[in-house]
């Protein structure tokens, strides 16, 4: 790999500079979206084609892909199979109604519940909508299949949910809470392994616990296997559901189909998203039979869930994720990684931990690792933060050994760069 040049060593360790550092990759000039929404703090990259892990901005700059959309195109870009099974059905039928039956939906459904501890499944367009789908599901068991009142639903901070109003005030942030109030009722959240706390959360009213088994966004943090067991002990004392998001850790991500396989649990409900469709806009939320009579003809809809078209691509995806054996294989890869990882970063107490299951990795650091992020795109590698600390490495499935040399020899380099710059104390 070509080494740093001095503009990018400096950039890092915050050396003079003739002219101030530039954020986008040289030459890029990426257009103002005036029309759109500023909700995106995006960086000044334009990228317009990809292939496998490999991405190309419209200036013609080409970068190894280790964000993968965050964790969606883990099959790499433009799966061919899928997006074969996808033309095919472009030229057949587009959308229908959910008031018809569509065989499709039958298949993946097949698919997910032949291969997991669900029995049903309730499609949608996003995890957001698929966490939704699980909170409306488990208060309407509660209030209507059992005859409670129970409602409110248990969570953990540095969670993430969603942004829809639910699913943020189920979100363990608070920054992304900001400028929404009032807050829907019916969400308590508590530490994430404090026992006690969440002992003394549950009422009368707690309708179920809900939690990722790795907390991505918050860090790349891992559920104890101690903690989980006593969380499926309180839900069984408490005639509380359990509800696992699935919406970033599922789909082989994580070294298993499903993350929650590691722990030897069953959850009553869990939700995919992300990684369910090769980046074509797809949502399940799946459960237990005994929930089925919950949901009730007229008691949950979605007009996009689960079209012709995004049916074809879920069944592609699903079919060659368990053909080609991708779970396993990001279990092992994923082992390459992070023992590559720590013999590159062995050296520096500027890395405190690399953590993370499968292909889902998380390298906390001393420091804030913003620049590293906008350096990392300099030198043709994308990956990204899970809150300030910590890189997120999210490669897709079938990344090679090569590929992972490649990213780990870049991001040793700027890491290393970045540690010796004098602006941070070791132990801090």
């Amino acid at each position: 790999m070509s080494e740093l040049t001095q503009a990018e060593k400096d950039s890092l360790t915050g050396a003079p500079q003739d002219r101030p550092i530039e954020t986008e990759v040289q030459g890029a000039a990426p257009a103002k979206l005036t029309a759109v929404f500023p909700s995106y703090a995006r960086y000044g990259i334009s990228l317009v084609k990809g292939k496998g892990s490999w991405v190309w901005d419209d200036q013609g700059n080409k970068y190894l892909d280790f964000m993968c959309g965050l964790a969606v195109t883990s099959l790499g870009h433009a799966p061919e199979k899928v997006g074969a099974k996808l033309k095919a059905q472009i030229d057949t039928l587009w959308h229908v109604s959910n008031l018809f039956h569509i065989p499709g939906q039958d298949r993946v459904a097949a698919l997910l519940t032949g291969n997991s501890c669900a029995d049903q499944v309730f499609f949608c367009n996003s995890g957001a909508e698929a966490n939704e789908a699980a909170i409306k599901l488990a208060r309407r068991y509660h209030q209507k299949v059992k005859g409670t009142g129970r409602y409110e639903v248990i969570t953990f901070e540095q969670s993430f949910h969603g942004r829809t109003l639910a699913t943020l005030t189920a979100t363990g942030q608070d920054k992304v809470k900001e400028g929404f109030l009032p807050l829907p009722a019916g969400f308590k959240t508590v530490p994430l392994h404090d026992l006690p706390a969440l002992k003394a959360a549950i009422s009368e009213n707690t309708a179920a616990i809900m939690l990722e088994m790795v907390l991505a966004e918050g860090g790349v943090l891992e559920v104890r296997q101690e903690f989980l067991d006593a969380v499926v002990e309180l839900c069984k004392e408490h005639g509380l559901l359990l509800i696992v998001d699935e919406v970033q850790t599922g789909m082989g991500r994580t070294g298993k189909l499903f993350a929650h396989q590691h722990y030897g649990i069953e959850p009553d409900i869990f939700t995919l998203a992300k990684g369910v469709a090769s980046g074509f806009p797809a949502g399940v939320m799946l459960g237990k039979g005994y929930l089925r009579d919950a949901f009730s003809p007229g008691a949950h809809a979605s007009t996009f869930g689960g079209t012709p078209l995004a049916a074809a691509v879920m069944e592609a995806t699903i079919e060659t994720m368990l053909e080609d054996g991708l779970p396993q294989r990001a279990a092992d890869m994923g082992g390459y990684l992070k023992g590559l990882l720590g013999e590159k970063l062995a050296d520096t107490p500027f890395v405190k931990e690399i953590r993370g299951r499968g292909l889902l990795i998380g390298i906390e650091c001393a420091a804030p690792v913003a620049d590293i992020v906008l350096a990392g795109q300099k030198r043709g590698l994308l990956f990204v933060q899970a809150g300030p600390n910590v890189i997120r490495l999210l490669p897709n499935l079938y990344v090679s050994a090569d590929e992972i040399h490649q990213a780990v020899d870049i991001l040793s380099e700027l890491i290393h760069t970045y540690a010796n710059n004098g602006k941070w104390e070791a132990g801090s």
